[in-house]
C-alpha cells in the first residue's frame, strides 16, 4: 500500500470513491459532479483541488484525501479537507490515519496556519479517530451554504452583479 499525490488518470476512480462516499453519508443522489468537472478543476488552467489516493497494487487506488487551499481572515492561509474517504473493506486498517498525515504535511509545507474538515454528527468511527488525535469538534458553528438552485434564485443588487460580472473573467 502506498499513499501518493492524485493524478489526472485517478479521477475516474476518484469520483468512484466519492459516489461510495455518498452512499455511506445517505445521500447517494447528491452527487452531480462528473468526471469532466473534476478535470477543469482540479487539472485545468486554474485547479482548485488537490488531492492524495492510497492505492493497492492488486486493488487500485482505496483511499482519498481530497483539500483545497482557502483563506481566514483571521488566522490566514488554511487547508480544507473536503474529503476523506477510505473503501469500505479497507476501512480500520489505518490507511485513513495515513491520509490524514499526507494533508497535515501539506498543511505544513505550503504555510497554512489552519487545518479545517467536517465530520457528520453520526458518524462516530471518524468522530471517535479525531478525537484520538486530539482535534478540535466545535459545536459552536453551524454550517451554512446555498444551493446551485438557491444560487441561481438569489437576488443580487443589479449594480454589484454588475460590478462583478465586468471584472470577473468568465
Amino acid at each position: 500500500m502506498s499513499i501518493r499525490r492524485g493524478v489526472e488518470a485517478d479521477l475516474p476512480q476518484v469520483l468512484g470513491l466519492i459516489q461510495e462516499l455518498a452512499v455511506y453519508e445517505r445521500a447517494p443522489e447528491e452527487v452531480t459532479n462528473t468526471l469532466a468537472d473534476m478535470q477543469r478543476d482540479g487539472f485545468g488552467a486554474e485547479p482548485i483541488f488537490k488531492f492524495f489516493v492510497a492505492e493497492r497494487e492488486n486493488e487500485g487506488i482505496i483511499g482519498l484525501a481530497l483539500f483545497y487551499t482557502a483563506y481566514s481572515t483571521w488566522k490566514g492561509r488554511m487547508l480544507y479537507l473536503e474529503d476523506l474517504v477510505v473503501t469500505e473493506a479497507a476501512r480500520g486498517t489505518g490507511i485513513g490515519k495515513l491520509l490524514f498525515d499526507a494533508v497535515v504535511a501539506e498543511a505544513r509545507v505550503t504555510g497554512a496556519n489552519r487545518m479545517k474538515w467536517q465530520v457528520l454528527e453520526w458518524n462516530e468511527p471518524a468522530i471517535g479517530f479525531y478525537k484520538k488525535i486530539g482535534a478540535n469538534l466545535d459545536p459552536e458553528w453551524h454550517n451554512g451554504n446555498l444551493t446551485i438552485e438557491q444560487l441561481q434564485a438569489y437576488a443580487c443588487d443589479p449594480a454589484i452583479e454588475t460590478v462583478v460580472t465586468n471584472i470577473t473573467p468568465q
